[in-house]
């Protein structure tokens, strides 16, 4: 957040901002006060939200490519001028330039493109790829990082063995994060196409999923998925896997049960599947490669440490 670049300009020490999204997104975000020039944001009213304007091309954000207006995060789809939430991550995009860097935990290989127009974009501070860091987490000696993690939320364990009593790939893991919300019909439709497709599923469910409601499946779901199923902003990210990095599948916000259905057999037994699981592993190697000595996201933090200990970060 960049309230703290006045607090380390007070002290005399340079701030680093490290941003949780990827950069595809961050590009995005840095080119909202565009949208709003052009004419794009807000919306003129909410008819916008469902009769194809979505599906604007947005082709002039340097580094980012075969993108919709429906592919930028959703805080752009407003109808109220000066949106407060809109108004807050312009003012967060636009502070970044005060910043001595700015880290991703992303790697260059993944997002090579936005990568280089964020590091061509000025005035902004040099940008630092530094991901994954759960691989680089694992790289640290066990008895120095037992009390590392980076897991926000407490973590339950028990689905482990669960899952080892479970074939290699045979397992659909679902997850909406930790902020998405949907409907109750939502819910119910996504559940009983997971029911159906007849598959082993680990499906993480927060108390708040639903909106203004508890997330409480039917009783008879819990009978048809016995011993099968285990319930334990992400416009751009979509866009970007299944369009561009070959791992990711799209399903419309009206969620049919029989579409959820189709969309995990094609996942787990169809070619669309089996090409999607092969480009996931070709992208882990590429990842666990950028982590080793020489990568660039080792190099990268390589280069923080020792500009932050020899105090030679430009002031931007």
């Amino acid at each position: 957040m960049s309230f703290t670049l006045q607090a380390a300009k007070e002290f005399g020490i340079p701030d680093m901002l490290y941003w949780p999204i990827n950069v595809c997104a961050f590009d995005c975000v840095l080119h909202f006060p565009n949208l709003i020039q052009r004419g794009l944001v807000p919306l003129k009213d909410e008819s916008y939200l469902t009769n194809g304007y979505l599906d604007t091309l947005i082709d002039w954000i340097p580094g980012v490519k075969d993108i919709r207006f429906r592919d930028l995060p959703s805080f752009v789809r407003t109808t109220v001028p000066n949106d407060a939430i809109l108004d807050f991550f312009m003012r967060e995009t636009g502070r970044a330039h005060n910043a001595a860097a700015l880290i991703f935990n992303t790697f260059d290989a993944l997002e090579m493109e936005a990568v280089d127009a964020a590091k061509s974009e000025l005035p902004l501070p040099p940008v630092y790829t530094v991901g994954p860091l759960h691989l680089l987490l694992n790289q640290i000696p066990l008895n120095e990082s037992q009390s590392l993690g980076s897991n926000l939320w407490i973590e339950d364990t028990k689905c482990l063995k669960w899952l080892d009593t479970k074939e290699p790939n045979s397992v659909v893991y679902v997850n909406f994060g930790s902020i998405t919300v949907m409907t109750t019909q939502q819910l119910t439709e996504f559940a009983w196409g997971l029911a159906n497709s007849k598959y082993n599923f680990l499906w993480i469910i927060r108390p708040d999923l639903v909106v203004g409601e508890s997330a409480t499946l039917p009783p008879e779901f819990a009978e048809e998925i016995k011993e099968r199923g285990l319930i334990a902003d992400q416009q751009t990210n979509c866009r970007y896997s299944c369009n561009h990095w070959g791992f990711g599948m799209e399903i419309d916000s009206n969620v049919q049960r029989g579409e959820v259905e189709r969309l995990v057999r094609e996942l787990m037994v169809g070619e669309k599947g089996k090409n999607m699981k092969k480009n996931a592993m070709e992208w882990k190697q590429k990842a666990a490669e950028t982590i080793s000595p020489g990568g660039s996201s080792c190099v990268n933090i390589d280069k923080i440490v020792n500009e932050i200990l020899a105090s030679k970060i430009t002031d931007h």
